[in-house]
């Protein structure tokens, strides 16, 4: 919901509680009328809680009223909208440096790279490491952009990024 429909449902529903709260506090000093008095020698509590208490709840209602006013007058923030202009750019074939994997990555990699696309689970058979093993180099290859990690079901396809 938009702020503006937001602030209008609590100023509404203040707007109801203060409404409630006043026909609450003329009906309790109705009642309040028949304790006993100063005047008669006894003290009755009700006298000094019941307009506190209302005092209280209007300062309450107050608050969300001020709260609704403000939602509802507050300006909406503009969204930014980002699109990219696909330019005269030609997309560069990027080389890999394989000089900085280690063995069992570059052995991971060439076979996802002879079959462009591969389930984790066929690099687990393939390779002979655990599942640890397998999902920590995948994790180093696709955290340099080599390869990328789709989920599928219940298991992932591992991809080679080109």
């Amino acid at each position: 919901m938009e702020n503006k429909k937001v602030g209008y449902l609590v100023l509404g529903i203040s707007i109801v509680m203060a409404i409630i709260i006043i026909l609450f506090y003329q009906t309790m000093t109705d009642l309040a009328e028949g304790c006993p008095t100063v005047q008669q020698g006894l003290y009755c509590p009700a006298h000094e809680a019941i307009p506190r208490q209302t005092y209280l709840a209007l300062s309450v209602v107050a608050i969300l009223a001020i709260l609704g006013l403000f939602l509802a007058f507050s300006k909406q923030r503009e969204k930014v909208i980002i699109r990219k202009i696909a330019g005269n750019r030609k997309e560069e074939k990027r080389s890999i440096d394989l000089s900085e994997l280690k063995p069992e990555e570059k052995h991971l990699l060439k076979i996802v790279q002879d079959n462009k696309a591969v389930f984790q689970a066929d690099l687990i058979e393939k390779t002979g490491f655990g599942k640890a093993k397998v999902t920590r180099i995948l994790d180093r290859l696709e955290g340099k952009g080599i390869v990328e990690r789709k989920r599928r079901g219940m298991t992932n396809v591992v991809v080679f990024k080109e």
